[in-house]
């Protein structure tokens, strides 16, 4: 499904070109639609990367507009635009009430936050995140932090283990996979993408490209705690957006794009409670669902940019009242 676009001063806007070689945005168009940007209002971009999507919500306001750019990776540094109306937050988007509230903002017009890995993350080797280099099992996407890939498949017990990849990458033979790993660390410490694939080279089920990027998904989520970081910047949401204000979500796998569409549904993570015989206490929606369903490229995009096939786009809006 993809936004049907109304014609309007949006459809004079061009795709921003900027920072395309460390990381072509998605779906520009839909997000700038999706947002529903107004010239004078305040932005946050929760994942500015290499700044495709902030250079066009930048184009869409007037000089006295503002637009909040978070991203914990060192590297996004390299991207950030000349542009006064823009303010860069080197911080993970799980902190985004406090980081606002710190540069005196306590509600915004919009909310946008691309949870995919960046295609300079992928590209650079020592960052650790592609199966296709020989660089170090690392996967931080905030250096700064102590935990590393390398340090998970060292240390953590088998079940952790086990867990986490039957959880966050959907691994049909995780328990097979993390016993293969103790074993396999038990004779050498496994530090590098190379050592992990030789170590476990003997398990692998299906397509081997396949497989691995699903194991190394399941690292990095840990690594990053991302659906942990996910879930506390949504709960942030409802009370950051003036009215009328939208927040729209880029997602790349189903473990992220499920916890948007219950989080819009219900406004909410906290589980129906069946012990209590006269009711649940219910919250109070403050989010209406725009997108029913997710956007999705279009077949022109994904020929352009093949890493824009999984995405998923689900926007929503916090209501008058």
């Amino acid at each position: 499904m993809v936004m049907v676009r109304k014609k309007g001063p949006y459809e004079k806007t061009k795709p921003a070109s900027g920072g395309e070689d460390y990381h072509i945005p998605v779906m520009v168009r839909e997000v700038v639609e999706g947002l529903n940007i107004k010239p004078h209002g305040i932005y946050v971009d929760c994942t500015f990367g290499g700044g495709g999507h902030s250079r066009a919500i930048l184009q869409q306001l007037a000089s006295d507009g503002k637009l909040f750019a978070f991203d914990q990776d060192a590297d996004a540094r390299t991207q950030i635009p000349r542009d006064d109306r823009l303010i860069f937050v080197p911080h993970n988007f799980r902190h985004l009430k406090r980081m606002l509230r710190m540069h005196k903002t306590n509600q915004v017009d919009g909310i946008l936050a691309d949870l995919g890995v960046s295609s300079h993350q992928f590209d650079e080797a020592s960052r650790g995140f592609s199966t296709r280099f020989h660089g170090n099992l690392d996967m931080r996407m905030d250096t700064r932090q102590a935990l590393t890939a390398a340090q998970i498949v060292n240390s953590y017990r088998e079940p952790e283990l086990q867990k986490i990849f039957e959880q966050y990458g959907e691994v049909t033979n995780a328990k097979t996979l993390a016993k293969t790993i103790i074993q396999a660390r038990g004779r050498a410490p496994i530090k590098t993408a190379d050592n992990f694939r030789q170590a476990v080279q003997q398990v692998v089920k299906g397509n081997p490209n396949r497989y691995f990027a699903q194991v190394f998904q399941a690292l990095r989520i840990e690594v990053n705690d991302e659906l942990g970081a996910l879930k506390e910047m949504l709960q942030e949401t409802p009370s950051l957006l003036r009215p009328g204000g939208r927040i729209v979500i880029i997602s790349f796998h189903s473990l992220e794009d499920r916890i948007v569409k219950n989080f819009f549904r219900k406004n909410s993570f906290a589980e129906d409670d069946h012990s209590n015989p006269f009711g649940k206490e219910t919250v109070a929606k403050t989010l209406q669902v725009i997108t029913k369903k997710p956007i999705v490229p279009g077949d022109a995009e994904i020929r352009i940019n093949s890493r824009a096939r999984s995405a998923l786009m689900r926007i929503a809006e916090r209501t008058i009242n």
